[in-house]
Protein backbone atom coordinates (compact mmCIF):
# COMPACT_ATOMS: atom_id res chain seq x y z
CA UNK A 1 0.00 0.00 0.00
CA UNK A 2 1.42 3.44 -0.90
CA UNK A 3 2.66 5.51 2.06
CA UNK A 4 1.31 9.05 2.32
CA UNK A 5 4.69 10.48 3.35
CA UNK A 6 6.26 9.23 0.11
CA UNK A 7 3.79 10.93 -2.21
CA UNK A 8 5.62 14.24 -2.82
CA UNK A 9 8.86 12.43 -3.67
CA UNK A 10 7.05 10.18 -6.13
CA UNK A 11 4.72 12.69 -7.72
CA UNK A 12 6.00 16.28 -7.63
CA UNK A 13 7.76 15.98 -10.98
CA UNK A 14 4.42 15.05 -12.55
CA UNK A 15 3.12 18.61 -12.06
CA UNK A 16 5.07 21.32 -13.91
CA UNK A 17 3.68 24.22 -11.85
CA UNK A 18 5.39 22.80 -8.76
CA UNK A 19 8.78 23.32 -10.37
CA UNK A 20 8.30 27.10 -10.46
CA UNK A 21 5.67 27.89 -7.80
CA UNK A 22 4.52 27.02 -4.32
CA UNK A 23 1.02 25.94 -5.29
CA UNK A 24 -1.45 25.85 -2.38
CA UNK A 25 -4.67 26.51 -4.26
CA UNK A 26 -6.07 23.10 -5.18
CA UNK A 27 -9.51 23.94 -3.76
CA UNK A 28 -9.81 26.50 -6.59
CA UNK A 29 -8.05 24.59 -9.39
CA UNK A 30 -6.02 21.41 -9.17
CA UNK A 31 -2.54 21.40 -10.66
CA UNK A 32 -2.23 20.17 -14.25
CA UNK A 33 -0.29 16.92 -14.66
CA UNK A 34 2.02 15.81 -17.45
CA UNK A 35 -0.22 12.81 -17.91
CA UNK A 36 -3.27 15.00 -18.50
CA UNK A 37 -1.27 17.14 -20.92
CA UNK A 38 -0.25 14.00 -22.76
CA UNK A 39 -3.83 12.84 -22.99
CA UNK A 40 -4.86 16.26 -24.26
CA UNK A 41 -2.25 15.88 -26.98
CA UNK A 42 -3.68 12.46 -27.81
CA UNK A 43 -7.14 14.02 -28.17
CA UNK A 44 -5.78 16.66 -30.54
CA UNK A 45 -3.92 14.05 -32.59
CA UNK A 46 -7.08 11.96 -32.95
CA UNK A 47 -9.08 14.98 -34.01
CA UNK A 48 -6.46 15.75 -36.66
CA UNK A 49 -6.17 12.17 -37.91
CA UNK A 50 -9.71 10.82 -37.59
CA UNK A 51 -12.08 13.76 -37.51
CA UNK A 52 -15.65 12.91 -36.55
CA UNK A 53 -15.06 9.17 -36.73
CA UNK A 54 -13.09 9.48 -33.50
CA UNK A 55 -16.44 9.95 -31.76
CA UNK A 56 -17.72 6.49 -32.58
CA UNK A 57 -14.43 4.61 -32.50
CA UNK A 58 -12.75 6.16 -29.44
CA UNK A 59 -14.26 9.19 -27.72
CA UNK A 60 -17.54 7.61 -26.60
CA UNK A 61 -15.47 4.84 -25.10
CA UNK A 62 -13.33 7.34 -23.19
CA UNK A 63 -16.48 9.00 -21.85
CA UNK A 64 -17.71 5.62 -20.61
CA UNK A 65 -14.29 4.95 -19.10
CA UNK A 66 -14.44 8.18 -17.09
CA UNK A 67 -17.92 7.32 -15.80
CA UNK A 68 -16.50 4.01 -14.66
CA UNK A 69 -13.69 5.72 -12.76
CA UNK A 70 -16.18 7.99 -10.98
CA UNK A 71 -18.40 5.03 -10.09
CA UNK A 72 -15.48 3.12 -8.56
CA UNK A 73 -14.25 6.12 -6.60
CA UNK A 74 -17.74 6.73 -5.17
CA UNK A 75 -18.58 3.06 -4.55
CA UNK A 76 -21.45 3.51 -7.01
CA UNK A 77 -22.98 1.72 -9.97
CA UNK A 78 -22.13 3.03 -13.44
CA UNK A 79 -25.82 3.43 -14.31
CA UNK A 80 -26.05 5.96 -11.44
CA UNK A 81 -23.44 8.30 -12.99
CA UNK A 82 -23.97 11.03 -15.58
CA UNK A 83 -21.59 13.61 -17.02
CA UNK A 84 -22.84 17.19 -17.32
CA UNK A 85 -21.14 20.42 -18.45
CA UNK A 86 -21.10 21.91 -14.93
CA UNK A 87 -22.61 21.65 -11.47
CA UNK A 88 -25.03 24.42 -12.49
CA UNK A 89 -26.22 22.35 -15.44
CA UNK A 90 -26.62 19.26 -13.27
CA UNK A 91 -28.62 21.23 -10.69
CA UNK A 92 -30.85 22.66 -13.41
CA UNK A 93 -31.68 19.24 -14.73
CA UNK A 94 -32.39 17.79 -11.28
CA UNK A 95 -34.42 20.84 -10.22
CA UNK A 96 -36.60 20.48 -13.32
CA UNK A 97 -37.90 17.11 -12.06
CA UNK A 98 -39.72 18.62 -9.06
CA UNK A 99 -43.41 19.60 -8.97
CA UNK A 100 -43.24 22.75 -6.85
CA UNK A 101 -47.02 23.14 -6.75
CA UNK A 102 -47.11 20.27 -4.26
CA UNK A 103 -44.00 21.20 -2.27
CA UNK A 104 -42.43 24.60 -2.78
CA UNK A 105 -39.70 24.81 -0.15
CA UNK A 106 -35.98 24.20 -0.65
CA UNK A 107 -33.78 24.12 2.44
CA UNK A 108 -30.12 25.22 2.15
CA UNK A 109 -27.58 26.65 4.60
CA UNK A 110 -26.09 30.12 4.99
CA UNK A 111 -22.65 28.66 4.19
CA UNK A 112 -23.39 26.94 0.87
CA UNK A 113 -21.79 28.04 -2.38
CA UNK A 114 -23.99 30.54 -4.29
CA UNK A 115 -24.47 28.25 -7.30
CA UNK A 116 -26.35 25.80 -5.10
CA UNK A 117 -28.67 28.50 -3.74
CA UNK A 118 -29.15 30.51 -6.95
CA UNK A 119 -30.74 27.52 -8.68
CA UNK A 120 -33.82 27.97 -6.50
CA UNK A 121 -33.65 31.70 -5.81
CA UNK A 122 -34.15 32.10 -9.56
CA UNK A 123 -37.50 30.27 -9.33
CA UNK A 124 -40.26 32.61 -8.08
CA UNK A 125 -42.50 29.68 -7.17
CA UNK A 126 -39.91 28.34 -4.71
CA UNK A 127 -39.41 29.47 -1.11
CA UNK A 128 -35.74 29.17 -0.13
CA UNK A 129 -35.18 28.51 3.57
CA UNK A 130 -31.68 29.04 4.99
CA UNK A 131 -30.36 27.11 7.97
CA UNK A 132 -28.18 29.54 9.97
CA UNK A 133 -24.69 28.98 11.33
CA UNK A 134 -23.83 30.25 14.81
CA UNK A 135 -20.08 30.42 14.31
CA UNK A 136 -19.82 31.02 10.56
CA UNK A 137 -17.88 27.75 10.24
CA UNK A 138 -20.40 24.93 10.24
CA UNK A 139 -23.98 23.93 10.99
CA UNK A 140 -24.85 21.42 13.73
CA UNK A 141 -26.38 18.41 11.93
CA UNK A 142 -29.34 18.27 14.32
CA UNK A 143 -30.34 21.84 13.40
CA UNK A 144 -31.43 20.86 9.90
CA UNK A 145 -34.49 19.00 11.19
CA UNK A 146 -35.82 22.27 12.67
CA UNK A 147 -36.15 23.77 9.16
CA UNK A 148 -37.45 20.76 7.22
CA UNK A 149 -41.18 20.01 7.07
CA UNK A 150 -43.88 18.54 4.83
CA UNK A 151 -43.60 21.54 2.49
CA UNK A 152 -39.94 20.79 1.73
CA UNK A 153 -39.22 19.48 -1.77
CA UNK A 154 -35.43 19.39 -1.59
CA UNK A 155 -32.77 19.69 1.07
CA UNK A 156 -29.61 20.85 -0.75
CA UNK A 157 -26.26 21.50 0.89
CA UNK A 158 -22.51 21.06 0.63
CA UNK A 159 -20.46 18.10 1.78
CA UNK A 160 -17.58 20.51 2.53
CA UNK A 161 -18.24 24.24 2.94
CA UNK A 162 -16.07 26.17 0.48
CA UNK A 163 -15.45 29.11 2.81
CA UNK A 164 -14.43 27.19 5.94
CA UNK A 165 -13.46 23.65 4.97
CA UNK A 166 -16.06 22.26 7.40
CA UNK A 167 -17.00 18.64 6.60
CA UNK A 168 -20.69 18.07 7.24
CA UNK A 169 -22.13 14.91 8.76
CA UNK A 170 -24.52 14.00 5.97
CA UNK A 171 -26.37 11.03 7.47
CA UNK A 172 -28.42 13.01 10.05
CA UNK A 173 -29.40 15.56 7.40
CA UNK A 174 -30.45 12.73 5.07
CA UNK A 175 -32.62 11.20 7.79
CA UNK A 176 -34.36 14.52 8.45
CA UNK A 177 -34.97 15.08 4.72
CA UNK A 178 -36.33 11.60 4.12
CA UNK A 179 -38.53 11.68 7.22
CA UNK A 180 -40.31 14.66 5.66
CA UNK A 181 -40.47 13.05 2.21
CA UNK A 182 -37.89 15.43 0.70
CA UNK A 183 -35.10 14.76 -1.78
CA UNK A 184 -31.57 15.10 -0.36
CA UNK A 185 -29.03 16.68 -2.73
CA UNK A 186 -25.35 17.14 -1.89
CA UNK A 187 -22.80 19.41 -3.58
CA UNK A 188 -19.54 17.55 -3.15
CA UNK A 189 -17.25 19.69 -5.30
CA UNK A 190 -14.96 20.56 -2.36
CA UNK A 191 -15.07 17.00 -1.01
CA UNK A 192 -14.15 14.66 -3.85
CA UNK A 193 -10.43 14.14 -4.07
CA UNK A 194 -9.62 15.23 -0.52
CA UNK A 195 -11.91 12.99 1.57
CA UNK A 196 -13.55 9.63 0.91
CA UNK A 197 -16.96 9.91 -0.77
CA UNK A 198 -19.75 7.31 -0.79
CA UNK A 199 -23.04 9.01 -1.76
CA UNK A 200 -25.20 5.95 -1.07
CA UNK A 201 -23.75 5.40 2.40
CA UNK A 202 -24.20 9.09 3.23
CA UNK A 203 -27.93 8.88 2.54
CA UNK A 204 -27.88 11.23 -0.45
CA UNK A 205 -30.35 10.91 -3.30
CA UNK A 206 -28.29 13.14 -5.59
CA UNK A 207 -24.58 13.93 -5.35
CA UNK A 208 -22.77 16.28 -7.70
CA UNK A 209 -19.09 17.19 -8.04
CA UNK A 210 -16.45 17.50 -10.76
CA UNK A 211 -12.79 17.25 -11.77
CA UNK A 212 -11.87 20.95 -11.56
CA UNK A 213 -10.40 21.05 -8.06
CA UNK A 214 -8.95 18.21 -5.99
CA UNK A 215 -9.43 15.65 -8.79
CA UNK A 216 -6.90 17.45 -11.01
CA UNK A 217 -8.98 17.26 -14.19
CA UNK A 218 -9.77 20.83 -15.20
CA UNK A 219 -12.98 22.71 -16.06
CA UNK A 220 -15.82 21.80 -18.41
CA UNK A 221 -17.38 18.76 -16.74
CA UNK A 222 -19.34 17.76 -13.66
CA UNK A 223 -20.12 14.33 -12.25
CA UNK A 224 -23.70 13.59 -11.20
CA UNK A 225 -24.74 10.60 -9.11
CA UNK A 226 -28.44 9.77 -8.73
CA UNK A 227 -29.54 6.94 -6.46
CA UNK A 228 -30.69 4.10 -8.71
CA UNK A 229 -33.99 3.72 -6.86
CA UNK A 230 -34.91 7.37 -7.54
CA UNK A 231 -34.02 7.62 -11.23
CA UNK A 232 -37.31 6.39 -12.72
CA UNK A 233 -39.43 8.90 -10.77
CA UNK A 234 -37.22 11.85 -11.77
CA UNK A 235 -38.06 12.94 -15.30
CA UNK A 236 -36.09 16.08 -16.22
CA UNK A 237 -37.60 18.74 -18.46
CA UNK A 238 -34.20 20.39 -18.85
CA UNK A 239 -32.62 17.81 -21.13
CA UNK A 240 -30.69 17.14 -24.35
CA UNK A 241 -30.18 14.55 -27.04
CA UNK A 242 -27.57 12.81 -24.87
CA UNK A 243 -30.31 12.36 -22.27
CA UNK A 244 -32.65 10.62 -24.71
CA UNK A 245 -33.17 6.91 -25.06
CA UNK A 246 -31.75 5.72 -28.40
CA UNK A 247 -30.17 9.12 -29.00
CA UNK A 248 -28.71 8.12 -32.35
CA UNK A 249 -32.14 7.38 -33.80
CA UNK A 250 -32.51 11.20 -33.99
CA UNK A 251 -36.28 11.12 -33.52
CA UNK A 252 -38.12 14.44 -33.35
CA UNK A 253 -41.66 13.12 -32.95
CA UNK A 254 -41.26 11.91 -29.36
CA UNK A 255 -38.93 12.07 -26.39
CA UNK A 256 -38.21 9.32 -23.91
CA UNK A 257 -35.42 9.74 -21.35
CA UNK A 258 -32.71 7.19 -20.81
CA UNK A 259 -33.46 4.64 -18.12
CA UNK A 260 -30.24 5.34 -16.22
CA UNK A 261 -28.74 8.54 -14.77
CA UNK A 262 -27.71 9.47 -18.29
CA UNK A 263 -31.17 11.08 -18.60
CA UNK A 264 -29.62 14.05 -16.75
CA UNK A 265 -26.87 14.51 -19.36
CA UNK A 266 -26.91 17.90 -21.05
CA UNK A 267 -25.42 18.12 -24.49
CA UNK A 268 -22.19 16.90 -26.00
CA UNK A 269 -19.58 16.26 -23.28
CA UNK A 270 -16.38 18.31 -23.28
CA UNK A 271 -14.07 15.64 -24.65
CA UNK A 272 -10.83 17.58 -23.93
CA UNK A 273 -11.77 17.64 -20.23
CA UNK A 274 -12.72 13.96 -20.38
CA UNK A 275 -9.11 13.32 -21.38
CA UNK A 276 -7.54 15.57 -18.73
CA UNK A 277 -9.91 14.20 -16.09
CA UNK A 278 -8.87 10.64 -16.94
CA UNK A 279 -5.28 11.65 -16.29
CA UNK A 280 -6.21 12.93 -12.84
CA UNK A 281 -8.24 9.83 -12.02
CA UNK A 282 -5.40 7.52 -13.01
CA UNK A 283 -2.96 9.41 -10.81
CA UNK A 284 -5.34 9.08 -7.86
CA UNK A 285 -5.64 5.36 -8.42
CA UNK A 286 -1.86 4.90 -8.64
CA UNK A 287 -1.06 7.17 -5.72
CA UNK A 288 -3.69 5.41 -3.61
CA UNK A 289 -6.80 7.27 -2.55
CA UNK A 290 -6.34 6.47 1.11
CA UNK A 291 -2.75 7.68 1.06
CA UNK A 292 -3.83 10.89 -0.69
CA UNK A 293 -6.46 11.63 1.93
CA UNK A 294 -4.02 10.91 4.77
CA UNK A 295 -1.42 13.16 3.19
CA UNK A 296 -3.86 16.06 2.81
CA UNK A 297 -4.97 15.68 6.44
CA UNK A 298 -1.38 15.61 7.65
CA UNK A 299 -0.33 18.65 5.63
CA UNK A 300 -3.41 20.54 6.82
CA UNK A 301 -2.61 19.79 10.47
CA UNK A 302 0.97 20.95 9.90
CA UNK A 303 -0.18 24.17 8.21
CA UNK A 304 -2.69 24.94 10.95
CA UNK A 305 -0.07 24.40 13.66
CA UNK A 306 2.39 26.75 11.92
CA UNK A 307 -0.27 29.43 11.45
CA UNK A 308 -1.40 29.21 15.07
CA UNK A 309 2.20 29.42 16.26
CA UNK A 310 2.56 32.57 14.15
CA UNK A 311 -0.53 33.99 15.96
CA UNK A 312 -2.77 34.17 12.90
CA UNK A 313 -6.54 34.13 13.42
CA UNK A 314 -8.07 31.16 11.64
CA UNK A 315 -11.61 30.39 10.55
CA UNK A 316 -11.43 26.65 10.67
CA UNK A 317 -13.41 23.66 11.90
CA UNK A 318 -12.47 21.47 14.82
CA UNK A 319 -10.28 18.53 13.90
CA UNK A 320 -13.22 16.11 13.57
CA UNK A 321 -14.82 18.27 10.84
CA UNK A 322 -11.70 19.68 9.22
CA UNK A 323 -10.75 19.31 5.56
CA UNK A 324 -7.84 20.62 3.50
CA UNK A 325 -9.15 24.20 3.29
CA UNK A 326 -7.49 26.66 5.69
CA UNK A 327 -8.86 30.19 6.10
CA UNK A 328 -6.56 32.90 7.51
CA UNK A 329 -8.05 36.26 8.50
CA UNK A 330 -6.25 39.16 6.84
CA UNK A 331 -7.20 42.88 6.73
CA UNK A 332 -6.13 43.06 3.07
CA UNK A 333 -6.75 39.53 1.85
CA UNK A 334 -6.87 40.29 -1.89
CA UNK A 335 -3.71 42.41 -1.72
CA UNK A 336 -1.96 39.73 0.34
CA UNK A 337 -2.78 37.08 -2.27
CA UNK A 338 -1.39 39.36 -4.99
CA UNK A 339 1.83 39.95 -3.03
CA UNK A 340 2.24 36.23 -2.39
CA UNK A 341 1.79 35.60 -6.13
CA UNK A 342 4.71 37.95 -6.79
CA UNK A 343 6.81 35.60 -4.64
CA UNK A 344 5.58 32.58 -6.57
CA UNK A 345 3.17 31.43 -3.85
CA UNK A 346 -0.27 30.72 -5.30
CA UNK A 347 -3.25 30.90 -2.90
CA UNK A 348 -6.70 32.53 -3.00
CA UNK A 349 -8.97 34.74 -0.90
CA UNK A 350 -12.61 34.75 0.18
CA UNK A 351 -14.44 37.44 2.21
CA UNK A 352 -11.55 38.84 4.22
CA UNK A 353 -9.60 35.60 4.48
CA UNK A 354 -6.61 34.18 2.66
CA UNK A 355 -7.47 30.62 1.65
CA UNK A 356 -4.78 27.92 1.48
CA UNK A 357 -5.34 24.33 0.41
CA UNK A 358 -2.43 21.84 0.37
CA UNK A 359 -2.71 18.72 -1.77
CA UNK A 360 -0.82 15.43 -1.66
CA UNK A 361 1.95 16.82 -3.87
CA UNK A 362 2.80 19.64 -1.44
CA UNK A 363 5.44 19.56 1.31
CA UNK A 364 5.87 20.79 4.86
CA UNK A 365 8.63 23.08 3.56
CA UNK A 366 6.07 24.78 1.31
CA UNK A 367 3.77 25.25 4.30
CA UNK A 368 6.64 26.88 6.17
CA UNK A 369 7.44 29.13 3.23
CA UNK A 370 3.83 30.27 2.85
CA UNK A 371 3.41 31.04 6.56
CA UNK A 372 6.66 32.98 6.64
CA UNK A 373 5.61 34.99 3.59
CA UNK A 374 2.19 35.73 5.13
CA UNK A 375 3.84 36.87 8.34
Amino acid sequence: MPQSSDLPTRWRSEFPILQTHTYLNSCSLGALSRRSMGYLGEYQALWNSMGASAWYELWLGRIAELRGHVARMWNARENEIALTPSVSAALSSVASTIDYTKRNRVVVSDLDFPTLVYQWLARPEVEVVRVPSDDGIGVPPERWAEYIDERTAIVATSHVFYGTGYVQELEPIARAAHAAGALFLVDGYQAVGQIAVDPRASGADVYVAGPLKWLLGGPGLAYLWVREERIAEMRPTVTSWFGARDQFSFRVDEYEPREDAGRFSLGTPAVPTVYTALGGMEIFAEAGERAVYERIAGLTADLVARLEEAKFELKIADEAHRSGIVMVRHPEAAAAVARLAQRGIVVDHRAGYVRLSPHFYNTEAENELAVAALR
